[in-house]
């Protein structure tokens, strides 16, 4: 077997792969548990369950797109500092919209950090493709 180019954007697509099934699964449950078919049924804490899952939904797929891009021109050093940063801010920010009465500032810091693994994906590649 020959070495995938691409190992930590890999583990990184199966820690946040995971967190993503997860939040969906909590998102079901909670469904089921209040008899909830469809929406939120003006229920606080299943909307509240919805957008973490969404939000998780919007930013993992684009920001894996951006780490596999940044692994494979800039190689591994790059890619492991902004994989740990977007996965601690993933995790925080999912902690914040999954258990009951976590401080906002889980949710704050979560995104803070998703965008600044973003950002540092989107200079490592300006730079990659600009020299």
């Amino acid at each position: 077997m020959t070495d995938f180019p691409l190992y930590i954007t890999a583990w990184a697509a199966l820690i946040l792969g995971t967190l993503l099934l997860v939040l969906a699964y909590r998102v079901s449950s909670h469904r089921r548990n209040k008899g909830i078919l469809l929406g939120d049924n003006d229920d606080k804490v299943m909307r509240k369950k919805i957008r973490g899952h969404c939000n998780a939904t919007e930013q993992i797929p684009m920001a894996l797109i951006l780490l596999g891009f940044v692994e494979y021109l800039q190689g591994e050093t790059y890619a492991l500092v902004i994989a740990i940063i977007l996965i601690a801010g993933r995790l925080m920010h999912a902690t914040y919209f999954n258990f009951d009465g976590t401080h906002w500032r889980f949710r704050l810091y979560g995104m803070l950090l998703t965008y600044t693994a973003y950002l540092f994906a989107l200079l490592a590649l300006l730079r990659a493709l600009a020299f």
